[in-house]
Parts: structure tokens; sequence; C-alpha cells
């Protein structure tokens, strides 16, 4: 894994500069503003620094999935670059390094209540020193126990086990051992943050209009969350949106956005065939952005995939497009599987999780993102329209997978 900081007037600025030395690729693992250096630094603006990340080819490869929490290396092992664990990581992970550390000891404690109560009887039972049975097992370190309980908490937040292992023996390979609790808590933050990778939201047309089509199971909020993206498009950044749904399934879906349309003083259809979509695409074609939505159905409906695979197509053939996957973070994991898995049969998409506001276990997250290697482009907390989006952080979602506050 190579790190580097970059500083520049934005953070655009300092993220071009990251890119062009580190390649496209790179995750930005924090920003922050820092002061200018010189005699009249303090009259003047400060500067945004950036810090990124890009993973080395040979790290790039999964490492074979284990059952059980990795064992301590046995082996010194070239540690992670000094800037990995300095400057403005350790003062983010400050109260995450406080609550893990808290919860470690406490678990230290209640283990060694018993074992002080018993400790005669203990005595009285243990064989002559010299003997096989009088052997003493091994201590086990602190920093494997603080790497299990690490181990523990993603477990609790719901991340696969699968993923877990692999997490925690690409730590065990940075790590020395007996190192300090906050270099393998930077080593597990800046890896959870290389996995998740760079967020990619709304792209700007190149030329004509583009086309977003939102896709995904019923229920999930498919329709607020266009109302949302498209509230903000046209509010904040002044853009020309049209409105467009191919749900004729629920007269509800229809009429709702509808009412957004006419609230944003956009223009809206309903289509039902691949031809009126075209047609649509076509009479829009002075517009920025085309928002589709599509029916919700079940992802086991082989006919309706069909269907759909066959409505995407014809889109391609006369604008960009983006599709976006909707899912709600609170289904739970062999079902989202299942539906990230039939629709990639029939296309290419970015991830967007809703209703955040109603689990606090965030770990699927991570289990769809790797298991589809699709990028999450954004999360909504809530039914408020447009406030209740934002892009994906990844920074926040690792803090809270490690056991932070939401």
């Amino acid at each position: 894994m190579t790190i580097k900081k970059y500083t520049g007037k934005t953070e655009e600025e300092a993220l071009a500069a990251a890119k062009k030395e580190l390649g496209a690729g790179v995750v930005v693992l924090n920003t922050r503003n820092v002061m200018r250096k010189g005699m009249f630094a303090a009259l003047r603006s400060r500067l945004t620094e950036v810090t990124a990340a890009i993973e080395d080819e040979n790290e790039r490869t999964a490492p074979p999935r284990r059952e059980t929490p990795p064992e301590p290396v046995r082996k010194t092992i070239p540690a992670l670059k000094e800037s990995a664990v300095s400057g403005n990581i350790e003062e983010k992970l400050d109260s995450l390094q406080n609550l893990l550390v808290s919860q470690f000891q406490k678990a230290e404690s209640e283990a060694a209540q018993p074992r002080a109560e018993n400790a005669a009887a203990a005595r009285a039972e243990t064989p002559r020193a010299g003997s096989e049975e009088g052997k003493k097992p091994e201590k086990e370190s602190e920093s494997v126990k603080f790497m299990k309980l690490l181990y523990n908490t993603m477990i609790g937040n719901e991340v696969d086990e699968k993923y877990a292992n692999q997490i925690m023996e690409d730590i065990d390979k940075l790590n020395k051992p007996n190192m300090p609790f906050d270099y393998t808590l930077a080593n597990t933050y800046q890896k959870l943050i290389l996995k998740f990778g760079k967020t990619t939201c709304i792209l700007p047309p190149q030329s004509g209009p583009k086309v977003l089509i939102f896709i995904g199971p019923t229920g999930v909020g498919k329709t607020t969350t266009i109302a949302k993206l498209s509230s903000r498009l046209t509010v904040e950044e002044r853009k020309k949106v049209a409105l467009v749904t191919a749900d004729t399934y629920r007269i509800a879906a229809a009429e709702q956005l509808r009412t957004y349309a006419n609230i944003l003083e956009a223009p809206f259809r309903v289509i039902y065939t691949e031809e009126e979509l075209q047609a649509a695409i076509r009479d829009f074609k002075s517009f920025d952005y085309i928002f589709v939505d599509t029916a919700g159905h079940s992802h086991q409906n082989e006919e309706q995939l069909e269907k759909m695979k066959s409505f995407l197509r014809c889109v391609q053939e006369l604008a960009e497009r983006q599709v976006f996957l909707i899912l709600s973070a609170t289904t739970k994991l062999r079902d989202l599987l299942r539906i990230a898995d039939n629709y990639k049969k029939m296309t290419d998409f970015q991830l967007i999780f809703t209703k955040l506001d109603e689990t606090d276990y965030v770990g699927n997250l991570l289990n769809v993102r790797l298991h589809t290697e699709a990028p999450i482009s954004y999360i909504t907390k809530g039914q408020n329209v447009p406030e209740d989006i934002e892009p994906f952080n990844p920074q926040k979602i690792v803090k809270q997978l490690l056991g932070g506050k939401p």
C-alpha cells in the first residue's frame, strides 16, 4: 500500500496532484485544512491536505478464505509507512481507539475476576513443575487480543466472516509483534477504506442528455431517491432535468413522481414501451439529465428481468447512461446478494443504499461492495426531500464498522 499527502488551494486541486502521481485509482483516506508555512501564513487562506492511498499490485489479490480469526504473525514483516499512522488520521481515530481500548480493558477485567476468585483452587490442582501437564500455555499477546476485538467488532456489525478474515489477514501482513493499539487500528481503518474504493456519483454528460436509470426491488425507495437527486441537481446545480417513469404497475408511484416534477417545474412522462422511452429521449435532447424510474419486481422473475435487460439496451443506443441499483440496508445479506447477482446479469451498475436510519448495522454495505465490485454512490437516511441523501463517505461507515457512533 502506498500512502502520501498532497496539498492544494482546494480539495480538487490536491486530489488532482494525487491522481497525477499515483494514478486514477487513488482512494482518499482523509481530508483536512492546514496552515500555510512562512512568516505571514496566518494572514493567508488555508490549504487543503488530502491523504491518498493506492494498493500495490500484490495487495489486490484476495487472500484465501479462513473460517476462524487469524493467529498472530510469527515473523517480522516490514512496517507500514510512518505517514500511515500520523497526523489527522490519528486525530480522527482518537475517540474510536478509546472506545475499543475501553472495551478491551473491560473484557480483561471481567476475565480476571473469576480467575482471582478461583486462584486457590487452581493452584491446588496445578501439576508439579517439570511435568508435561505443568507447562504453562503460551500467553496471548496484547496486540493479538486487540486484533480479535477488532475482528469481533466487525462481525458484530454484520461484516461477512469471509471478508472479516481477509481483512485481518491483510493486517497480519502489516503488523509486527506487540505493535501498539493505534498502529493496528490505523492499519485496519485504512484497509477498510481501500476496500470500499472510490466514491463515484452522478457524472456530468459529455454530449446530449445523460439518462439516469434506477433499478431495484419493490419497496426500497427508488421514487423517493429520484426525487432527492433530481431536486439537488435542479435547485443547487441549476441543471435541466426531465422525469420519466416506466413503473406502470403502481399508479401511486407514477403520481408521486408527477407531484415532484410539478414542484420542480420539470417535464414528466409515463412510458409503456421501449419505443416510447426512445421517443422521450429524443424529445428531451436539450436537457442535462433524464431520470428514469423502473418498476420494482421480484428478482426471481426471469421474464421481467429479460424485459428490463431489453429496456436498458434500447437506452444505450441513443444516449449516455448511468445505472443505479437501489438496495435497502435493512435487507438480509443472502437476499441482497441474490438481487445484485440477478441485476448483474443484465448490466453494470453503481450502488445506492437506502434506509440507513432504520438499522445500526452497516456491514452489508461492505459485503455487497466486495461481492459485486460495484462502487457505492449514495446513501439515504430518511424520507425528507432533498435533505436525506448524501454521497457515500467511506470514512464515516468505516468508523461505524469499527465500533464508532453513527
